[in-house]
């Protein structure tokens, strides 16, 4: 290890903090054009920004594609069990600059939000979990604390490529020592409930669904003059076994993650909705046509299959190509044997001339336990810092760095403790992401009031004594590999 040589910046000071400052570091985060495989210089300065703070560093990869650091209150090396805020350095693509209303990578800070890609996913969420722990550093310097808390910031998550938090677990899971991950997830959501469309819904996740990305090639030597229509073709055939395979219906499946949901939202629904939604395997045949109407639900009771792609590599209209590909995307419940159900959509194409390959999948993983003591902190700091809302577990249709921790057993759940309107959540991933201004302070100060949760709870005899140095003494100076 080495010392690193001091920032020559000011410190953020505790009012800073509490003020607007989260708002201009934001801002500033995402002037950089971090697109996935071009992290390292956003993430130099969101490393040079938690050292000027005293956070303990630890490099984990320093390139491009494969660029990630820990920020700890205390260093890793100190083996306290360890709350990990979980996010990730990389942004999508602008897309059509000319469909943004302001520069994506402008960082512009207007009367009323804040512009550019990533403001929601996932530089936002990252400045909050970030300036909870300078509050908590600050507010504890004199204390030690049973556990540490560490910012993990990870290269590639929208690729999911094997040099991001991959790399961290691979070669580091056992020094950064997690009893729970926190990353990120959904906001609050309004017009969930029927009868009480107003009532705020804070979710927080405990699984999500399992990508496995499927090419489909087929290939037939047939006349390639379009004049002449060939009994078969490769165009012909692939969107022949598509239909076969897209038009079956998908099965709804209830299980004990989707089930809880619905009984924790038929308890807040009123009449015989709530009742229905209460007792959801007595009322399913009546709830699953409701659920297919809408795909967002229920995309949470079903495996799904999305055609994302059919490409000829042909672009003159009376040539038959040979050769088709087409893309899947296809998205697996938790309890789901990705096998079985390969098998299943090539039975389902009818074309065994069809060769089906894997391009990523990810492993099974068991489901966070939403009875656990950091799921209930993390529900008790929503509540405080949002008494008019109501808190529920759930599953995401949609997959992040999260399920890789899962996947290890380890209790992650993942939140956006902000609320927002849902205008907000088009623009994600789209032209003119933005976020509203002053959420940001609201979701820090619900990160602090977690951990302070954990703190209070916590036996100050287990695992380890106040007796100890504090968190600016245990070590001299940042140390990074």
């Amino acid at each position: 290890m080495c010392s690193q040589a001091p920032i020559n910046s000011p410190e953020i000071s505790l009012s800073e903090i509490n003020g607007t400052t989260i708002e201009n570091y934001l801002s500033k985060y995402v002037q950089f054009n971090s697109v996935s495989g071009n992290e390292k210089q956003a993430g130099e300065w969101l490393k040079s920004v938690c050292i000027q703070n005293g956070l303990q560093i630890k490099q984990m990869g320093n390139t491009d594609g494969n660029y990630n650091f820990t920020a700890s209150l205390y260093p890793l090396e100190s083996k306290l069990p360890n709350i990990v805020m979980l996010n990730h350095i990389d942004v999508v693509p602008a897309g059509d600059i000319d469909k943004w209303k302001e520069d994506p990578f402008s960082g512009k800070i207007t009367q009323n939000e804040i512009w550019g890609r990533g403001t929601f996913d996932n530089k936002g969420n990252a400045m909050m979990q970030l300036f909870s722990i300078f509050e908590i550093a600050q507010k504890y310097k004199d204390t030690q604390l049973p556990f540490n808390v560490t910012f993990l910031a990870v290269s590639c998550e929208e690729t999911q490529c094997k040099g991001g938090a991959e790399y961290v677990i691979e070669n580091y899971l056992d020094l950064l020592n997690p009893v729970v991950v926190l990353g990120e997830g959904p906001p609050s959501l309004e017009g969930v409930l029927l009868t009480n469309p107003d009532q705020v819904l804070f979710p927080i996740s405990v699984a999500h669904k399992r990508p496995l990305w499927l090419e489909l090639k087929l290939k037939i030597n047939s006349s390639a003059h379009g004049s002449v229509t060939p009994l078969q073709y490769a165009n012909k055939e692939m969107v022949k076994a598509l239909n076969n395979l897209l038009d079956h219906k998908q099965k709804a499946i209830y299980n004990d993650l989707n089930v809880r949901m619905l009984k924790s939202i038929g308890a807040l629904e009123k009449g015989l909705t709530g009742f229905a939604m209460r007792h959801p395997k007595l009322f399913r045949m009546f709830i699953t046509p409701q659920l297919r109407k809408q795909p967002e639900l229920f995309a949470l009771f079903s495996n799904t299959i999305t055609l994302t792609s059919i490409d000829s590599e042909n672009d003159v209209v009376n040539v038959i190509p040979s050769e088709v590909t087409a893309l899947l995307d296809c998205r697996l419940l938790p309890e789901t044997d990705a096998d079985a159900f390969l098998e299943d959509i090539k039975k389902r194409l009818k074309n065994s001339n069809i060769e089906v390959s894997t391009i990523y999948k990810t492993p099974k993983m068991k489901s966070s336990d939403p009875d656990n003591d950091f799921y209930r902190h993390m529900q008790a700091a929503i509540l405080k810092n949002y008494p008019e809302a109501e808190v529920l577990s759930i599953i995401l249709p949609n997959t992040s760095d999260a399920g890789l921790f899962r996947a290890k057993g380890i209790n992650t759940y993942t939140t956006v403790p902000i609320s927002i309107s849902r205008d907000y959540l088009k623009n994600i991933h789209s032209e003119n992401e933005r976020i509203p201004r002053g959420v940001l302070n609201d979701g820090k100060a619900t990160y602090v009031e977690f951990i302070e949760q954990c703190i209070q709870a916590a036996p100050t005899t287990f695992p380890y004594s106040n007796e100890g140095k504090g968190i600016t003494n245990i070590s001299n100076a940042n140390t990074q590999n």
